[in-house]
């Protein structure tokens, strides 16, 4: 049984007895002994783990993990301590850099200091197979992930969502509250980024946010 170890546990207790995810979890024994999937299974619920309901200030939401080797660690855009950043994540920092004046560590792409200040980096699913984006697409992970987006929406508490890409944008619909503020903008990968993420001053935007309600700002800095 799934121990997350905060108060994820029981906010997510019916999820993880309900049907789909049981039917899920056997999906994942037959994949995990068979196939090499991403992340190692201990590091599935790291998103979770290093951000307790409660403290949550800001939802980057991705597609599913890297697959390529060695990368994921259960977090969206973030690699294993010691990893070469991604494409996608070179963006972030760049726009980071452009928007903050921040010039992040070019070897480190480990993004747990963000996960412990409050930022929730989760992706749509949260499993995948060596060399195969979006492999587990559709196996009951958008289910697990969609309550989530739908628990953090009903906290009263003042949050941001950052959805970039399309698979994240489509989960605009879950996200209701007027107390919440939605940032959309293009993907991050080298295809989409100069279509809308580049200029998107999402992190700036994200503090502010945070700041006129009273909340402690982001250290975006690595």
């Amino acid at each position: 049984m799934v121990h997350i170890g905060n108060h994820w546990d029981q906010l997510l207790a019916d999820q993880f007895t309900s049907d789909y995810y049981l039917q899920l979890r056997e999906f994942l024994k037959r994949e995990y002994s068979t196939r090499r999937i991403y992340p190692p299974m201990f590091d599935i619920f790291n998103a979770l783990k290093y951000t307790d309901y409660d403290d949550v200030k800001a939802v980057i939401l991705g597609q599913d993990p890297y697959h390529g080797a060695g990368q994921a660690h259960g977090l969206c855009f973030s690699v294993k301590q010691g990893v070469k950043p991604p494409p996608s994540l070179i963006n972030i920092y760049k726009e980071q850099h452009d928007d903050l004046g921040i010039n992040q560590p070019q070897n480190c792409g480990d993004l747990t200091k963000w996960a412990k200040q409050g930022v929730l980096l989760l992706n749509t699913s949260l499993t995948v197979r060596e060399g195969s984006p979006n492999s587990h697409r559709g196996k009951g992970w958008e289910i697990l992930t969609d309550r989530i987006i739908a628990l953090l929406n009903d906290r009263q508490q003042p949050m941001v969502f950052l959805l970039w890409g399309g698979n994240a944008r489509a989960k605009k619909n879950l996200i209701t509250n007027p107390s919440h503020l939605i940032l959309e903008a293009a993907h991050p990968s080298p295809l989409s980024a100069f279509n809308g993420f580049f200029g998107c001053r999402h992190f700036s935007k994200t503090n502010a946010f945070l700041e006129q309600h009273g909340i402690t700002p982001i250290d975006w800095q690595l």
